[in-house]
């Protein structure tokens, strides 16, 4: 495993030099915006997941870092919401991808009268020690690359997302994870987990990654299925499924009780008062769910109330509620 990072490398730079469809094909949808024509070269080279592209994170003008730029289509995405020179800085370690990606804003200015390349600055870089200042970035996003690292190395990343967002910043992440066990033979495979593959955790390994990186807010935002490791094709005895998470961890200062993370778990009181006060901070109206983080739903659930519904995890947050 000493030098899967150069395998990765090698990787996309074969998939910059010949764009690769199939890659790491996403079962997201590609957004669509008014006026934005996203190149059929960037589509092909969507080398995600998922998505980190979310409209309530891009409001007023934000300074944007997206790291392992691919072709571009999240690079000129964002760009969409930060029209203004180097809005948006992306960064790679191989030389031939951040080519590759020029090349397509080249084609994207051509077809956006919107768009200027100037709004987007390309950077050689690595996540592990990011070229770019403390405390400067808004929003920082990366889709598909911190699940190819390490343990080691994805705390490293994180530690750099961490240093480089302004306070109350959001890192935006697209990663696949398991819960079930992945066989060593296929984490020490470096080009299985150059393709997204083999090195991907369980949902509450990443989400504990994140939280000791400091990230006092963290959000589910999506989870999907995304794909299987078979027996017939992979060195496994049994099949592993793997699934698309979307996550926003927010650099929110640490509660004294730990972090909260909205898994998507909701409140309902139905009791015979107006509302219920725990007096802690969350108000229940009568018959009106509430999202609640995974802390606050525990301590409400182990009131033992038999007028307060808890919902299991829906492992989708979309705002709102409280923690």
């Amino acid at each position: 495993m000493s030098t899967y990072l150069e395998t990765t490398a090698n990787v996309y730079r074969d998939a910059a030099l010949k764009p690769d469809v199939g890659l790491c094909c996403t079962t997201t949808p590609i957004w669509q915006f008014p006026g934005l024509k996203i190149p059929k070269i960037m589509q092909e080279m969507n080398y995600g997941c998922g998505s980190t592209v979310h409209f309530r994170d891009l409001v007023n003008d934000p300074n944007i870092l997206y790291v392992g730029v691919g072709g571009g289509m999240e690079v000129l995405q964002f760009s969409y919401f930060s029209r203004k020179e180097n809005g948006v800085i992306g960064v790679d370690i191989v030389d031939e991808m951040i080519k590759a990606c020029e090349d397509n804003l080249e084609i994207a200015e051509k077809e956006n009268d919107w768009f200027k390349k100037e709004f987007v600055s390309l950077r050689k870089g690595s996540a592990l020690a990011l070229p770019i200042a403390d405390e400067s970035i808004d929003v920082a996003a990366q889709n598909c690359l911190f699940n190819i690292f390490t343990k080691e190395d994805l705390a490293l990343a994180l530690k750099e997302m961490y240093r480089v967002l302004k306070p109350h910043g959001r890192l935006v992440l697209s990663d696949p994870v398991t819960e079930q066990a992945m066989p060593e033979s296929l984490k020490n495979d470096e080009r299985l987990r150059a393709l997204c593959l083999s090195g991907s955790l369980s949902l509450q390994e990443y989400l504990k990654m994140i939280t000791d990186a400091g990230f006092g807010t963290v959000e589910i935002r999506a989870k999907r299925p995304y794909r299987i490791l078979a027996p017939s094709h992979y060195d496994t005895e049994e099949m592993i499924f793997l699934e698309s998470v979307e996550v926003c961890a927010i650099k929110d200062p640490m509660p004294a009780d730990g972090p909260c993370v909205f898994t998507g778990k909701t409140a309902i009181y139905f009791g015979s008062e107006e509302y219920f006060d725990d007096e802690k901070g969350h108000i229940l109206m009568q018959n009106q769910p509430l999202s609640v983080c995974d802390k606050t739903a525990s301590a409400i659930k182990n009131l033992g109330r038999e007028d307060i519904y808890i919902t299991e995890s829906t492992f989708f947050y979309d705002g709102g509620g409280c923690c």
